[in-house]
C-alpha cells in the first residue's frame, strides 16, 4: 500500500539509521545522504503541492457558504413578502428551500474546517521537513570536510600522522551514519526555484527566532 505524505515525514524525520548502516558496505555515504536530501525535496514539493489543494479547497468551500448565507437571506426577505401578500403556498416553497440550506451548511462547515487541518498540517510539515534538511546537509557538508581533510593528510609521510586522521575521518562517518534517515528515493527541484525556496525557507526560520528572542526577553524583563 503506497506510503501517505503523513507516513512518508513521519519516516524522513524519524529517521531509519540501521537500514542506512546496512547499506553502507555497499554505497558511499555521501551518496546514500544525497539521495536522502532528495527524496526531502521530493516530498517538500508534495507537501506544497497538497497545501495548495487544501487552500484551493477551502476558498471553493467559504464562496459556497457565502453563497448559501446570501440566498438563505434572501428568501427570509421573499418569505415576509409572500406572507403579506397571502401567498402561503409561494411561502412555503421559500421556507422548505431555507431549510435545505440549513442541513447544507453544517457540512460544509465541516469540510471547511477538514481542509483548515490539512492546511495546517501541511505547513507544520514543510518546517519539519526544512529542518531535517538543513541538518543534513550540514551533516553531508561535515562529512566532505572530513574526508577532503583525510585525503590532504594522506600525501604526508609521516604515518603516524595518517593514521590519526583516518581514524578522525572513520569517526566522523560514524556520527553521520548515526543521524541518517536512510530514506531512498529520485526526483530534483528546479535549481532556480530551489535557491528561492530555500532562501524563503531561511527568511521564515530566522523569523522565528526573532520572535521566540523578543518573546523570551518580554518576560524576563522587570515587572
Amino acid at each position: 500500500m503506497a506510503e501517505t505524505i503523513a507516513t512518508r515525514v513521519a519516516r524522513i524525520i524519524a529517521g531509519g539509521t540501521h537500514a542506512l548502516i546496512d547499506k553502507a558496505e555497499h554505497f558511499a555515504p555521501d551518496a546514500m545522504m544525497a539521495q536522502s536530501i532528495r527524496e526531502i525535496d521530493q516530498v517538500i514539493a508534495e507537501v506544497r503541492l497538497d497545501l495548495g489543494k487544501a487552500e484551493a479547497a477551502k476558498h471553493l468551500v467559504m464562496s459556497q457558504i457565502a453563497k448559501l448565507n446570501g440566498e438563505h437571506e434572501k428568501l427570509a426577505e421573499q418569505i415576509q413578502f409572500a406572507v403579506a401578500q397571502q401567498r402561503d403556498d409561494l411561502a412555503s416553497v421559500a421556507i422548505g428551500r431555507q431549510a435545505d440550506i440549513e442541513d447544507y451548511l453544517p457540512v460544509l462547515q465541516k469540510s471547511l474546517d477538514e481542509q483548515s487541518e490539512r492546511g495546517q498540517a501541511s505547513e507544520s510539515y514543510l518546517l519539519a521537513l526544512q529542518a531535517k534538511k538543513r541538518e543534513l546537509e550540514q551533516l553531508l557538508n561535515d562529512y566532505l570536510a572530513s574526508t577532503a581533510a583525510q585525503a590532504s593528510e594522506m600525501s604526508s609521510p609521516t604515518n603516524s600522522t595518517r593514521q590519526v586522521r583516518v581514524e578522525d575521518a572513520e569517526s566522523a562517518f560514524s556520527r553521520v551514519l548515526s543521524s541518517q534517515t536512510g530514506v531512498a528515493g529520485l526526483g530534483f527541484s528546479a535549481p532556480q526555484d530551489a535557491a528561492k525556496l530555500k532562501a524563503l525557507a531561511d527568511m521564515q526560520r530566522s523569523n522565528r527566532i526573532a520572535e521566540r528572542l523578543a518573546a523570551l526577553k518580554v518576560n524576563d524583563s522587570p515587572k
